[in-house]
């Protein structure tokens, strides 16, 4: 397992996939341009680029943030024996990943609290799992966070007379609506503190609702970005979007908001979608911004 410790705090990344992604460059983002790739190729190979097929890798995690107060899950991956026939990649799964979090010494009973910063099919996944025929809550102890702006966008009962779109009828449907159903559901509004050193925060733009997790630290801290950020070549390109961005300009402004603390605060940037080593600082170069890999270990 890789840990990373910073102040009381301890982070372990939860793998659920890692490997190629389903779309080339061109495709995968908005405004793509080759030269900013070639330029950057000597960091990108062999973790996060494979020049051979013209493939980004991409990663499927979660992190687990331990402290003091809290055991807490943070976006819970695409999840098994889901019906995904959208995005082939994450349909119908079978993967280890609660044997991986047993490996990381707990079980689903010991997460206290499932934060998820937004509601994509690849981050609510684990929310729920199949048991006798219905979806039930993975985490039976946790009180699952979801941001009431993201959660009103996608349920489908506020949506009546919108086109049928799976993200809603189906992934919503299997994976947070039985989660409110149980009853373990926080609808958050606004800046939200889950402890002393830990704070949730609006980062609107990948999708309307869309959050992140600071953990707060004299040393600089972390930032779990969620989406805000897909791949380490939008440090250095932070205008480019991904497809999935559903207001570029808002996404453009969030990601290098977000970047700028990391360079001014030396935050470190936790993404869910990063090759190894999945952590990385950000150095602003005065010209842009650039990488600066963090390896596991303590902060």
């Amino acid at each position: 397992m890789l840990d990373w410790t910073i102040g009381n705090a301890r982070i372990t990344r939860i793998e659920e996939q890692l490997g190629p992604g389903s779309f080339p460059p061109e495709k995968y983002f908005t405004g793509f341009d080759r030269e900013v790739l070639l330029r950057e190729m000597a960091w990108l190979v062999p973790h996060h680029y494979i020049p051979e097929s013209d493939q980004l890798i991409t990663s499927v995690h979660s992190w687990l943030i331990r402290t003091p107060h809290h055991n807490i899950l943070l976006d819970c991956c695409a999840g098994n024996h889901k019906d995904r026939h959208w995005w082939p990649r994450f349909h119908q799964l079978d993967t280890p990943f609660l044997s991986r979090l047993a490996q990381a010494g707990l079980r689903p009973e010991d997460i206290d609290i499932v934060l998820c910063t937004h509601l994509h099919a690849d981050h609510i996944g684990w929310n729920t799992q199949l048991r006798d025929g219905r979806w039930v809550p993975t985490f039976p102890n946790a009180r699952y966070l979801f941001s009431r702006r993201e959660n009103d966008f996608w349920d489908p009962r506020q949506h009546p007379d919108a086109p049928d779109d799976p993200a809603r009828s189906i992934a919503y449907r299997d994976s947070v609506l039985p989660v409110l159903e149980a009853g373990q559901a926080t609808l958050i509004d606004g800046p939200h503190a889950i402890d002393d050193s830990l704070q949730v925060e609006a980062a609107p733009g990948h999708t309307p609702g869309h959050i992140l997790l600071k953990l707060l630290h004299p040393g600089g801290g972390g930032v779990f970005c969620g989406d805000v950020i897909h791949h380490p070549l939008q440090i250095c390109a932070p205008d480019w979007n991904t497809q999935f961005c559903q207001d570029p300009v808002q996404a453009r402004a969030t990601r290098r908001a977000v970047l700028s603390h990391c360079a001014d605060s030396g935050a470190l940037l936790f993404p869910t979608h990063f090759g190894a080593p999945h952590a990385t600082a950000i150095v602003d170069t005065g010209s842009g911004f650039a990488p600066r890999w963090v390896s596991p270990g303590t902060r």
